[in-house]
């Protein structure tokens, strides 16, 4: 069984204790380390590589996104998956050119808390859908021009961020590839590395910002 190495940066320790005991629990997960600020959150993300950090917003010293920025330069396949009580249009837009594979509001159930990091471990994005199609045709549209070929990515592995682009999980991109679900999160993998980000979020933003998405390419 893969651990996946989960680092808790929240200010608040009501909150970040009960998380931390909560993941504790799950048999394929392990938290290495809570941050109280943002600083701190770098300073650990160094130490510890985590797969994936969970990122609060306001936090003192160093905020979430400032902290996100800092990490992705020196950890690109470290996942973050920011957890905020604002659903701000403007922290979305700093979130994402920060480099976050996911953005969760605090009310979200623990449960489904826990199946999005198991999500974003697997590559899948974990961003409200209606948040996130609105965020990229924005972006999209800031990029616009024409379909760009890429040196990068091969044609199968574009096949498959195309569809992950329209929003389809690993499970309906087997479908409608016809191969495994396996395949589809190998496929990522090499995406992921070939590209240097942690998120199937990031590999998007990438291709659409080089050109090799189009508008047309979201759901």
């Amino acid at each position: 069984m893969n651990i996946t190495k989960v680092l808790i940066a929240d200010d608040h320790s009501t909150f970040s204790e009960g998380l931390q005991r909560v993941l504790s629990e799950e048999q394929d997960m392990q938290v290495v380390g809570v941050a109280r600020n943002g600083e701190q959150a770098v300073t650990l993300a160094k130490q510890l590589k985590p797969d994936i950090v969970i990122m609060d917003i306001a936090m003192p010293v160093l905020n979430g996104i400032e902290a996100t920025k800092q990490i992705k330069e020196v950890l690109p396949k470290t996942a973050v998956l920011v957890l905020s009580a604002y659903g701000y249009a403007p922290y979305v837009f700093s979130v994402l050119e920060a480099g976050v594979g996911g953005y969760l509001l605090k009310n979200v159930p623990m449960r489904e808390l826990i199946r999005a990091i198991r999500s974003l471990r697997d590559g899948e994005s974990v961003f409200d859908q209606e948040v996130a199609e609105k965020v990229l045709r924005n972006l999209a549209k800031s990029w616009r021009g024409g379909l760009a070929t890429s040196n990068q990515l091969k044609p199968r592995e574009l096949e498959v961020i195309r569809l992950g682009a329209k929003g389809f999980s690993n499970d309906e991109i087997a479908e409608k590839l016809s191969i495994s679900p396996r395949t589809v999160q190998t496929h990522f993998t090499h995406i992921f590395t070939k590209l240097e980000v942690g998120s199937r979020l990031e590999a998007i933003l990438r291709c659409l910002k080089e050109g090799w998405l189009l508008l047309d390419d979201l759901p």
